[in-house]
C-alpha cells in the first residue's frame, strides 16, 4: 500500500505512548502538507531469479513536535505486489551523522543498484544502474530512510511569530525519536503490524539499530524479529582519539596490520603465514601488552617500552623512527598518510585497501580529503537521482543530500544532557533489547579493511557484553574484505546476502506462525 502525503493518522493510533520525553508528540493534524511523492510499478528481475513485481513509493512523513509539524521526512518503500500484510518488512537507515540511504539503497540491499569497479577504485562517469541480485528484495518489503537533514528530508523552520525556536532533531535521542516515529506512522499507514518488522543501519545507523533494539518496543511497541548492524559504531566515545584514550588505538592496530600486509610493508613473522595470522597476531598483541603501555605511559620501562614499540612498527608497518615520535600512539589518520610515503600515496581512512596520490606531500597534514568516502560520492548521488527522479518519477527542485556535513557538524547533547556527560553509547540498549526479547536476533558486519569503524571494536564490545550462553547465540558477527563499505566489491556484497539470507531463516523459522500466543 503506497503512503500517503497527508499525515492525519493521530498518535494514539500508531502503538507509541504519549509522553514528556524527547519526541513526545500530541495529536497529529492536517495543517501542513508535505510535497507529493511519487510511485511507480518495478520487476526485479536479475539472472537467476524469480522475477518479483514491486511497487516502488517515494514520499514524505510529516513529523511533528508539540503537535507542530517539525520536520518532513523521506523514504522509499518497495512492496512486493499483492503480498501478504505479514511478509517481512525491513526498514533501511544509514549514519554520518549527516548520510542518507542512498549507500545502502542503491550501493547493497535495493532492488536496483549502481555498478561500480570491482577493485574498490573510483567510478568513471557516468555511472548506470542495474538490477541488483544482491537485493533483499526477495526476503523482505524495503523502506529505505533519509533522517532529517539528508536526503530530500528536511526541518520545517518555526513560524516567525511562535515565540519559539526552530524544532530540530540533530542530536542523539531527537534523531531515535524521528526514528520511532516514522517507522510507527508507516506501519499504520501501510497496515504492516503483522508483519516481523526488521532494521539494517550502517556506520552511525548501526547505532542507531543499537538502541532502537530498545527503544522501538519500550516507547512504540514495534517488536524487532532482527536488527541487522552494517560497519556499526557501536559506542562514540571508544571512536575519539586523544592523548589520553586507550581504546581506539587498541581496535585499530589489527585494521592496520591488515593494511601493512596488503601493501606489502607487514614486518611481523606472522606475514609469513598470510592476512590471518597477521590479524590474529596484531589483536592479540594490541589487547595485551600495547594496551597494557598505552595505560601506563612514562611508568613502562625503557626495556618494555622498546620492545612495544618494535613490535608495534613491525606488525602495522611504519618506520620504527616514527613509531618512536609518536610515543606508539598512531592516529588513523596519520598512519594512512604515513603507510606509503615513499611512494608519494596516501591509503584510505574507509578502505586501507585504496590509495590515491598525495596532492599536497610537502604539507603536514593531507588536505585531499579521504578518497575512499569522498571518491565515491558522485557516483551515489547521480545513481540515487537517476532512481528517484527518473525511474520512479520524483518531482522536486530539491537536492539530494548525499551526505550532509552541515547535519553532522551541527550535531548536538540532548536537553537533560550534561555538557560533561560522555555521549551515549548503543551496547547497553542493545543488550536490553536482547533481553527484552529473547527471539530477537542480531547480526554485526564489517569490512576487515575499515579504519573508521574498525572490525576488533565491535568483537570487543560484543565480548565485553557478557552475554549468557542463549543470549550470546543469538548475536552474529561476520567479516568480508573490503573497507567502511565492503559491499561494493562482488564477493563481499554475495557473501553478505548469503549471511542475510541465512540470519532471515533464524529468525522466521518454519511454522513460527502457527504458535500459541
Amino acid at each position: 500500500m503506497p503512503e500517503s502525503t497527508a499525515d492525519t493518522t493521530d498518535a494514539a493510533t500508531t502503538g507509541g505512548a504519549s509522553n514528556a520525553k524527547a519526541g513526545a508528540r500530541g495529536p497529529v493534524t492536517p495543517a501542513w502538507e508535505a510535497p507529493p511523492g511519487a510511485s511507480a510499478p518495478m520487476t526485479w528481475a536479475p539472472e537467476g531469479h524469480e522475477p518479483i513485481s514491486l511497487t516502488a513509493t517515494a514520499d514524505w512523513t510529516v513529523l511533528r513536535r508539540e503537535e507542530s509539524p517539525a520536520a518532513e521526512v523521506f523514504a522509499v518503500s518497495y512492496l512486493a505486489t499483492d503480498a501478504a500484510p505479514d511478509r517481512p518488512v525491513t526498514f533501511v537507515f544509514n549514519g554520518g551523522p549527516g548520510a542518507s540511504s542512498a549507500y545502502l539503497h542503491v550501493g547493497a540491499i535495493g532492488p536496483r543498484r549502481v555498478v561500480l569497479p570491482d577493485d574498490g577504485s573510483t567510478a568513471r562517469m557516468p555511472v548506470r544502474l542495474v538490477d541488483n541480485d544482491a537485493s533483499w528484495i526477495a526476503d523482505t518489503d524495503l523502506v529505505f530512510i533519509d533522517p532529517v537533514g539528508t536526503g530530500f528530508s528536511r526541518p520545517i523552520p518555526a513560524e516567525p511569530d511562535a515565540g519559539k525556536d526552530a524544532p530540530t532533531y540533530w542530536s542523539y535521542d531527537r534523531d531515535l525519536a524521528a526514528m520511532r516515529e516514522f517507522i510507527s506512522r508507516w506501519l499504520s499507514r501501510n497496515g504492516r503490524w503483522s508483519a516481523p518488522v526488521f532494521i539494517a543501519g550502517e556506520s552511525y545507523g548501526g547505532y542507531r539499530v543499537g538502541r532502537l533494539a530498545w527503544s522501538l518496543p519500550k516507547d512504540e511497541g514495534v517488536g524487532l524479529a532482527g536488527a541487522v548492524l552494517i560497519s556499526p559504531a557501536l559506542e562514540i566515545t571508544p571512536l575519539t582519539f586523544t592523548d589520553y584514550a586507550t581504546d581506539p588505538y587498541v581496535d585499530t592496530v589489527p585494521t592496520m596490520a591488515a593494511g601493512a600486509f596488503h601493501h606489502g610493508r607487514c614486518r611481523a613473522p606472522e606475514a609469513a603465514d598470510g592476512a590471518d595470522a597477521v590479524a590474529a597476531a596484531a589483536a592479540a598483541f594490541a589487547t595485551t601488552d600495547y594496551a597494557t603501555f598505552l595505560m601506563r605511559g612514562a611508568a613502562v620501562p625503557a626495556e618494555e617500552r622498546d620492545a612495544v614499540l618494535s613490535r608495534l612498527a613491525d606488525l602495522i608497518g611504519l618506520a620504527p623512527a616514527v613509531v618512536e615520535h609518536l610515543q606508539g600512539r598512531i592516529r588513523i589518520d596519520r598512519w594512512v598518510r604515513e603507510i606509503l610515503r615513499d611512494r608519494g600515496e596516501v591509503a584510505g581512512l574507509y578502505d586501507v585497501t585504496q590509495t590515491v596520490v598525495d596532492p599536497f606531500p610537502d604539507r603536514v597534514s593531507f588536505e585531499g580529503g579521504d578518497h575512499t568516502l569522498a571518491g565515491s560520492t558522485a557516483a551515489f548521488t547521480m545513481a540515487i537521482n537517476h532512481l528517484l527522479r527518473a525511474e520512479i518519477g520524483v518531482e522536486t527542485d530539491r537536492q539530494y543530500a548525499v551526505l550532509s556535513y552541515e547535519v553532522n557538524k551541527k550535531w548536538a547533547t540532548d536537553e537533560g544532557h550534561h555538557a560533561l556527560d560522555a555521549p551515549p553509547g548503543s551496547v547497553d540498549d542493545l543488550r536490553r533489547g536482547l533481553t527484552l526479547n529473547p527471539h530477537l536476533e542480531v547480526l554485526v558486519v564489517h569490512g576487515r579493511h575499515d579504519l573508521v569503524t574498525p572490525l576488533d571494536s565491535s568483537r570487543r564490545m560484543i565480548d565485553l557484553m557478557r552475554l549468557a550462553p542463549a543470549t550470546g547465540d543469538r548475536v552474529r558477527v561476520r567479516a568480508y574484505e573490503g573497507g567502511h563499505m565492503f559491499y561494493t566489491l562482488s564477493d563481499s556484497r554475495d557473501a553478505f546476502t548469503a549471511d542475510v539470507r541465512e540470519f532471515f531463516a533464524a529468525c522466521l523459522p518454519a511454522g513460527a506462525d502457527d504458535q500459541d500466543h
